[in-house]
């Protein structure tokens, strides 16, 4: 079956307990995705669970474990067909000790929503401000706000100005520009403005979360950069053998094509052929950025690869960093970040430590530049030179943006955010 829409991953992003998760499973009810005989199942697990009113969290929560302790842990894909597009949305954990998956998440998005919840006690959550930054950082630019819970704040325009301003001042900071916003208030509980116009928001007159689906830009395909797939899985499976899955950064993958994948365990690559690609059980001659695949290569076992491994074309293959230099911003460290300092890079798919091993240049939020600085602190952008501890695969922002940045993470949370901006290979 011939692809008829152009795939466009879509992320919802946003603290804990502000519905993302409700939303999305009440719209997949209202388009049509959810019987009602499902629906139902959902309500009586739900209400077994204590958990009235999260039969459509339900939906998306596919493991058991997360339905017990009602949190998103790992990362959901459901697909939806708009008039423009065939969306795969990705339902971002937003608790604090699952932001590495976020990480991910953002990564493979080309478009998202904001969630933030409007009523007592919500609004902007520290939480809110690291996922910003990640999403900036991650360079998705191109996303809409949506604000839920508006049948708990009375559907009123003012608690919905209210949450829209500390927003807006919010994404102004991280350098987004507002005029291409949407703000869209909606109750993903009782289904307000999901599918069709509330009339309880006679007042908003912008388009509903499922219009603006279409109104996300066209993901630019960087099909003339190398092949690149960072690996987020890898699957035995009977009969075919090892089957990598991932998303397509740049390039175009093909069926009979020579690859290496990058640093494999030994930190030399593993050369293999692409036999077959799989996309949502459908098997494909060829495959492009933005596609999440399942890849049967010739030569390779189990053992051979891993997550954080990259497919590249054998041609042109990424290098294994001996050290880099990156441009960072420090979004919250506990004290200051000196030399010698080394937390985990989150690159693609890869977690690896690595090792400030030089401060060149800081640049304080007031724009004051300091040559070789002692520390970095909050709020601080720098150039820093870091030393990977173990084969890591990194491509530098002039060669391939898509392969250049990272979140930094240390002690459960998001230090830095950054981009590779020069590479010295091993």
């Amino acid at each position: 079956m011939a692809k008829t829409k152009p795939v466009i991953n879509v992320a919802f992003v946003g603290h804990v307990d502000h519905g993302k998760s409700t939303t999305i499973g009440h719209l997949m009810f209202q388009v049509g995705h959810l019987s009602e005989q499902k629906l139902q199942k959902l309500k009586e697990e739900a209400q077994k669970h204590g958990k009235v009113g999260f039969e459509f969290a339900y939906y998306m929560d596919r493991y058991k474990e997360e339905r017990e302790r009602g949190l998103t842990i790992d990362l959901a894909y459901e697909k939806l067909i708009t008039n423009k597009f065939e969306v795969t949305i990705i339902d971002a954990p937003g608790h604090k000790d699952f932001v590495k998956n976020m990480i991910t998440g953002a990564s493979q998005a080309d478009s998202a929503f904001l969630v933030v919840a409007a009523g007592p006690g919500m609004g902007v959550q520290p939480q809110t401000k690291e996922h910003v930054w990640l999403l900036k950082t991650m360079g998705v630019n191109d996303i809409a706000v949506l604000i839920n819970k508006m049948d708990t704040a009375g559907y009123k325009k003012e608690e919905y100005e209210k949450v829209k301003s500390d927003v807006s001042a919010l994404l102004k900071n991280a350098g987004y520009k507002m005029d291409q916003i949407e703000f869209i208030p909606i109750s993903g509980l009782k289904g307000d403005n999901l599918t069709k116009k509330s009339p309880n928001l006679a007042w908003y007159n912008g388009p509903t979360l499922l219009e603006q689906f279409d109104k996300f830009k066209m993901p630019e395909k960087p099909t003339e950069l190398p092949l690149r797939m960072p690996i987020q899985d890898a699957y035995e499976i009977t009969g075919i053998g090892t089957v990598p899955v991932g998303k397509i950064e740049t390039g175009v993958m093909k069926v009979g094509q020579k690859i290496i994948i990058l640093p494999g365990r030994t930190g030399k690559g593993i050369e293999g052929e692409v036999k077959t690609i799989e996309m949502h059980h459908e098997t494909l001659p060829t495959a492009e950025p933005g596609d999440n695949v399942g890849v049967n290569i010739r030569g390779i076992g189990k053992k051979d690869v891993a997550r954080g491994d990259v497919i590249c074309d054998a041609a042109n293959p990424m290098k294994v960093a001996a050290e880099f230099v990156a441009q960072i911003a420090v979004i919250s460290h506990p004290t200051v970040i000196a030399k010698g300092y080394t937390p985990v890079f989150h690159i693609h798919t890869a977690q690896m430590p690595c090792q400030f091993i030089e401060l060149i240049e800081k640049t304080s939020p007031d724009g004051q530049k300091t040559a070789n600085p002692d520390f970095l602190k909050n709020g601080d952008v720098a150039k820093v030179r870091v030393k990977p501890i173990g084969n890591l695969v990194i491509e530098t922002q002039a060669l391939n943006p898509h392969m250049a940045r990272f979140a930094i993470r240390d002690a459960g949370a998001t230090v830095a955010a950054g981009v590779c901006i020069e590479m010295k290979a091993k």
